[in-house]
């Protein structure tokens, strides 16, 4: 039996590695794709997961029925590299121009599921038949767990924001094809021609896809999207994508529209003013998401506000809206404005540390579509979030669609008045819903919320409101016999039932 030099088996061990590194890049970018395409990143990455760890054992099942260990790592390496590579491209062009996107994704998990799967079996026999190491399995598995720890600190930190999703899986299919080439080469004398040339194919087909990129991501963009795409980017928390067509701006985050500029001063006068406008003082004020700053631009229009707090997650979103000459000039460059203070940390982590006590709380958060998002919508979030509202003051949080999602709208009013009241223990917040017809949206809800007894009358607006005006709110309190008052749960971090309306809700309507 041909005895292997030690570089072999070093290098066998080096392509462990750098193939569990490829590997968990993979798993993680169809988890990523599913739960921004699908939403619910919690169920998506579990299924992920789930089916990619069942298909690592069946590939690893498999690969007792290949005869030349070397000639199957090879082989395996160079579809790995193609079908890896390729996934995320696959995916996005799928979403945009196929009905329907589960049976693709599960379906390229599973193959590369089976592809990784092989990997730890072949290399294990390939040492083991050539005496390479003592401790054969031992070395192998620490490598393959080496490499994955590596890939789950990199994704987020480095690969995600400077590579973005699409050339990610491609950088990664020619790592796989970097390493079945070598493989090919170390092991020629028993590498056929055949799969020489389906490796060359593969190197080929995945250098012209990362030097594309940009043009597969404008392609899939356009199948996604109206209009024209002005600016597209990922970041570690979200795609950021903004659209113009004959001046008309657009924001989407993981693909959900956030507002467009025909119709956005309906979303945020109603917001922001109802709760304004009942608030004793005005001073100091919170805002939990809206990074596009225009929420700031409607708080801004009142004279007594001295400073206001902006936190949202994402640093990226608050930098473009803020240097982006276009996209600052939406908000009316709110967020250049001395009272502003970004902060882009954690809503949940941020009203846990926070000492301050703000006479207006305004909850621009996005949609509750995952568990994620979803604890922002909970008792737990919400009752140390009143500890941040002076006594007498007033929050306000958008609550979704009462028409589209009237159960989850509703939960997200039954889950305040069952919060605890801090300003007179053992009496109920008072919560006030209502809601304003938004073309982009549809009928959209809100929520008002105070630790009194009861609002106090509303002070005069303020000048140059396009939308909402002295008398109208009346009648937004009233709701039609099929978006009124439901028995539905109250939203909590153990049970989450916002997410099931939520998704229940849009999926009556849209599907």
């Amino acid at each position: 039996m041909t005895q292997p030099r030690d570089g072999q088996a070093l290098w066998l061990l080096a392509a462990t590695f750098v193939v569990a590194v490829a590997g968990l890049v993979y798993e993680l970018i169809a988890g990523a794709v599913s739960s921004y395409l699908l939403g619910d990143s919690v169920t998506q990455f579990s299924l992920v997961i789930g089916v990619f760890m069942t298909s690592m054992g069946l590939g690893a099942w498999a690969s007792r029925f290949v005869t030349v260990p070397e000639r199957g790592f090879a082989a395996s390496q160079v579809m790995l590299g193609i079908v890896g590579g390729f996934s995320a491209p696959v995916l996005f062009l799928a979403y945009g121009y196929l009905e329907g996107l589960h049976a693709i994704l599960f379906a390229l998990v599973i193959a590369i599921g089976a592809l990784s799967g092989l990997e730890i079996p072949l290399i294990t026999r390939i040492l083991t038949e050539r005496d390479a190491m003592q401790h054969t399995l031992s070395s192998v598995l620490t490598a393959d767990y080496a490499g994955a720890l590596v890939a789950a600190l990199l994704f987020p930190l480095v690969i995600v924001p400077q590579l973005g999703l699409m050339a990610a899986s491609l950088t990664f299919g020619l790592l796989n094809l970097l390493v079945a080439g070598i493989s090919v080469w170390l092991f020629r004398e028993r590498i056929g021609w055949l799969l020489r040339g389906a490796w060359v194919a593969g190197l080929a087909a995945c250098a012209a896809g990362l030097i594309w990129s940009d043009r597969i991501v404008s392609l899939a963009d356009a199948a996604f999207f109206e209009d024209n795409v002005v600016l597209a980017e990922e970041t570690p928390y979200q795609r950021i994508v903004v659209t113009e067509w004959r001046g008309r701006y657009r924001l989407f985050l993981n693909g959900s529209i956030q507002f467009d500029t025909l119709d956005e001063h309906r979303y945020h006068e109603s917001l922001v003013h109802p709760a304004m406008a009942r608030a004793p003082r005005r001073a100091e004020v919170l805002i939990l998401g809206g990074g596009d700053g225009m929420a700031v631009r409607e708080v801004l229009k009142w004279p007594e506000v001295e400073r206001v707090v902006l936190v949202d997650l994402d640093p990226r979103v608050t930098e473009m809206f803020r240097e982006n000459g276009v996209l600052a000039a939406l908000n009316g460059r709110a967020l250049h404005d001395p009272r502003v203070e970004i902060r882009n940390e954690d809503a949940w982590l941020f009203v846990r540390e926070s000492e301050a006590v703000c006479d207006v709380v305004i909850l621009d958060l996005p949609d509750p579509r995952d568990f994620a998002v979803s604890k922002l919508y909970s008792r737990e979030f919400y009752a140390p979030l009143m500890e941040r509202v002076s006594p007498r003051g007033v929050l306000v949080t958008q609550g979704g669609s009462p028409v589209f999602a009237r159960e989850a709208f509703w939960s997200v009013v039954r889950t305040w008045v069952g919060t605890r009241n801090p300003a007179r223990p053992g009496e109920r917040l008072t919560a006030l819903p209502y809601h304003a017809y938004v073309p982009s949206f549809g009928d959209w809800g809100f929520v008002m919320v105070t630790q009194e007894a009861g609002f106090r009358e509303a002070d005069a607006l303020p000048g140059g409101l396009r939308y909402l005006s002295e008398g109208a709110f009346g009648a937004m309190t009233v709701f039609a016999e099929d978006s009124g008052p439901l028995e539905v749960e109250p939203n909590t971090i153990l049970s989450h039932p916002l997410v099931r309306y939520y998704e229940d809700g849009w999926a009556a309507w849209m599907n």
